[in-house]
């Protein structure tokens, strides 16, 4: 079962009904589509570029993630999936409001208990290289945005204590991740395993993963905080372009120059043998 011919497209998932709106409020001309076995997806227009935005809400869990965004890959054939959504900040200076671009993500739950304690085997993969230099162009003409280039952490687990085992073992053996969330590793795995699809995690920083966690979120951190992942990931998709277009961006190298014993067949259409006849030689 395939869509119909709808690309260029992007992916864009969330999992929690604030990320989508703020993600919805950017995209136009909706129309839902229903997979098979009941997953729901929009897709519509982002105005001022050439792509098609594939919407969907899939509910927190890196592991949900993964299947459900393998399952939308096979359908849709995206050309780039983005996770996007509000996160929990490991890092004093990535504050409240900031926006973390997952340079890579870690899956913190894997390794092995021994006599000897935990022997962590970290997994980690990078984010597309070219979508993160979509990024780093586009938040320079954002002035209302902070962002932070950094690793992000995804665990099943909602960090409300900077002081637990889980956070001092997070501190511990992945002491560069700036925050923390649910699903970006299972996103980033489908994407990974579906031909190294460009693929990239974008959070918002919502609270500060501690026990002021219940008070932020009271003060409406996770609406702002989505909506400034939003905002990036909106204007990520203005600089990265389709691949459909990338020729038509490509300027003409310069001091190029065509003639002598060489065709020009710049703009033609042929239907049928050409025959080319030397010029004169000088």
């Amino acid at each position: 079962m395939t869509m119909p011919d709808i690309q260029p497209t992007v992916l864009v998932l969330t999992a929690l009904p604030l990320e989508y709106a703020a993600i919805r409020a950017h995209v136009g001309e909706r129309e839902e589509r229903v997979h098979r076995d009941g997953t729901r997806v929009e897709i519509g227009r982002l105005p001022d570029t050439s792509w098609h935005v594939a919407l969907a809400e899939l509910g927190m869990g890196a592991e949900r993630a993964g299947v459900l965004t393998t399952q939308l890959i096979d359908w849709l054939r995206p050309e780039a999936v983005l996770f996007v959504g509000v996160a929990g900040s490991l890092k004093d200076d990535i504050e409240i409001g900031d926006v973390v671009v997952g340079t890579q993500v870690y899956e913190i739950h894997g390794g092995k208990q021994t006599p000897e304690g935990f022997l962590v085997r970290p997994k980690a993969l990078p984010g597309s290289h070219a979508l993160e230099q979509a990024a780093r162009s586009a938040v320079r003409d954002m002035p209302g945005v902070r962002a932070h280039f950094v690793p992000i952490a995804t665990g099943d687990v909602v960090l409300a204590d900077a002081e637990s085992e889980i956070a001092r073992f997070v501190r511990r053996n992945y002491n560069d991740a700036g925050a923390i969330e649910m699903e970006g590793s299972g996103a980033l795995q489908a994407a990974h395993l579906s031909g190294q699809l460009n693929a990239l995690v974008i959070r918002g920083i919502s609270d500060r993963a501690d026990a002021e966690k219940h008070t932020a979120d009271a003060s409406g951190s996770q609406q702002r905080a989505a909506e400034q992942a939003a905002a990036v990931t909106v204007a990520v998709l203005h600089k990265h372009r389709p691949r459909e277009s990338s020729s038509d961006s490509e300027e003409e190298p310069q001091g190029v120059t065509y003639g002598g014993d060489h065709i020009d067949f710049r703009g033609g259409t042929f239907h049928g043998p050409v025959t080319g006849k030397a010029g004169e030689r000088r």
